[in-house]
């Protein structure tokens, strides 16, 4: 995994960095999610691993799909990631994207793991708590785990907030046996 990681860093960087330049930012996330929904696709996904598909027929049967909804550099960039043989990295490249661009705006994702379904309501509450303890802006994702039983667990960067039952009946566990 940490292979894909570094092939797909430098590709993240370098569309990062366009896309700051020219303040691209919202659309190049749009083209790169696109990008990664497409050739995850099973079918497609076969094919970019064939060896007998060359890569101006891969570039072809994306840009022929999505290439109306993608600006030049980004069907440009399609183009060098088909060439690279790299669209099978696309999914990290937009993580590292999605990555830098968190970080050069302030922002932090925090990911909400929950026994229920939260309503809007209490996931902005959440949140404008998040914001304020960690003085930068917050993106959530939500999760639900049945096995936490009640409660939640907060994951923000490195830093984990257990307040599960699941949690509490597992530390009462650990500290009746020492």
């Amino acid at each position: 995994m940490a292979e894909l990681v570094t092939i797909a860093r430098p590709y993240a960087e370098a569309a990062f960095k366009l896309a700051r330049e020219q303040n691209t930012l919202p659309a190049w996330s749009d083209a790169l999610a696109l990008i990664d929904t497409v050739v995850a696709d099973p079918q497609l996904a076969a094919l970019i691993d064939a060896p007998q598909v060359s890569a101006a027929q891969i570039e072809a049967l994306i840009i022929g799909a999505i290439g109306k909804h993608l600006s030049g550099e980004a069907r440009n960039f399609v183009q060098v990631l088909a060439q690279n043989r790299r669209l099978g990295v696309a999914a990290q490249i937009r993580a590292s994207f999605e990555a830098l661009r968190r970080e050069y705006e302030g922002a932090m994702e925090a990911t909400l793991i929950s026994a229920l379904p939260m309503d809007d309501a209490q996931l902005k509450s959440l949140v404008a708590s998040l914001e304020k303890k960690y003085g930068r802006k917050i993106t959530a994702k939500v999760e639900l785990d049945p096995q936490l039983i009640g409660g939640l667990k907060i994951m923000v960067g490195d830093k984990v907030i257990d307040a599960t039952v699941r949690g509490k009946l597992d530390a009462m566990a650990a500290a009746l046996t020492h």
